[in-house]
């Protein structure tokens, strides 16, 4: 069959046509990431003004407001453990102008902890980076006859069930690493929640409770001042604040790594050039001699992790406070 002249300048019509939808397929995502952020982004803290998630969001959206141009707001939203503020980013718009100063609370131990929860954690977020890790410091009462973890154990079991241990609430990180430690050394103790570390703190110098398992920045100060005992720290590493206290693993119970995470979230769908724009950023950030030294005053250890292993990492944490959550069987209603 004779192609004609028509044929050939339709075959080229069709072969432009072509070229011209892949081109305009491929122009959105290549201008969203080249124009975002056009507005101002806003950073929702889960919790309080003042305390360590508030203190790093602000600090990382200084950062991302300097790099990228545009105001970063932070909007303190607590309630729920955590979880009227994650709720909040978690049925935003997915266009990266709402994001999340997520914990291991909100994104890994309450998925677990309440049994009605308003969001999924493994499915409405996308990790765009991991910021900071707090470690916990095991501290007792100086009137408890413990010098080490070997010896509280000992101690706590002869006292059959009476010994008390403090937390700043339930379902923090606190509270299951003293029901992991139970667990791990098959003893009971009395938990004591509290609305925050501050009075907690304050009554475990006063003796009205025995234990606790508190963030490090909170408790380091009366540790340094002899007003309580520190015996181990909960991270994977010793603190260079307390050089010659052993972890957790070191005093004999391998497998314990406990403490608070703090890291940015975007709604699940956000598109992958934006997160990425906003991990690049934070990640630059996060590796700078000031800026780790800016979260170490506020008592944070510098942890950079990218989108993905951030997000990988958010996962495992979720599944092993699962299994700490299960095997102490302090699960609650909750919405």
């Amino acid at each position: 069959m004779k192609t004609t002249r028509t044929d050939a300048l339709r075959r080229r019509a069709i072969r432009a046509a072509a070229a011209a939808s892949l081109l305009m397929a491929l122009a959105p995502a290549t201008a969203l990431a080249d124009a975002y952020p056009s507005k101002p982004i806003r950073l929702v803290v889960p919790f309080t003004a003042g305390g360590n998630t508030d203190i790093v969001a602000r600090l990382v959206g200084k950062e991302v407001q300097k790099a990228l141009g545009q105001p970063v707001v932070i909007e303190n939203r607590p309630g729920a453990s955590g979880n009227i503020g994650a709720d909040t980013v978690a049925k935003a718009p997915a266009d990266g102008y709402t994001l999340l100063m997520g914990t291991v609370g909100t994104n890994a131990i309450n998925p677990s902890f309440y049994r009605k929860m308003p969001f999924d954690a493994a499915k409405d977020f996308t990790a765009v980076a991991l910021v900071a890790s707090v470690p916990n410091i095991l501290v007792v009462n100086p009137s408890v006859p413990a010098a080490n973890v070997r010896e509280l154990t000992q101690f706590v079991k002869s006292q059959n069930g009476k010994a008390t241990f403090a937390s700043s609430g339930a379902g923090t990180s606190i509270h299951l690493s003293g029901e992991l430690y139970m667990v791990m050394t098959g003893t009971q103790m009395v938990h004591v929640p509290y609305k925050g570390s501050a009075p907690a703190v304050t009554d475990l110098m006063g003796g009205q409770v025995q234990i606790m398992f508190d963030n490090a920045p909170t408790s380091l100060p009366f540790v340094k001042a002899g007003k309580l005992k520190a015996l181990a720290v909960t991270g994977a590493k010793r603190m260079a604040a307390l050089p010659n206290v052993p972890t957790m693993e070191e005093a004999g119970l391998p497998g314990f790594v406990t403490g608070s995470w703090f890291g940015v979230f975007a709604p699940a769908g956000t598109p992958r050039e934006v997160v990425d724009k906003l991990s690049q950023v934070i990640m630059a950030a996060s590796r700078r001699a000031d800026f780790g030294e800016q979260l170490v005053n506020a008592g944070a250890e510098p942890d950079p992790r990218p989108s993905a292993e951030f997000q990988a990492f958010a996962m495992a944490e979720k599944t092993r406070w699962e299994k700490v959550v299960k095997a102490a069987g302090v699960a609650v209603d909750g919405d």
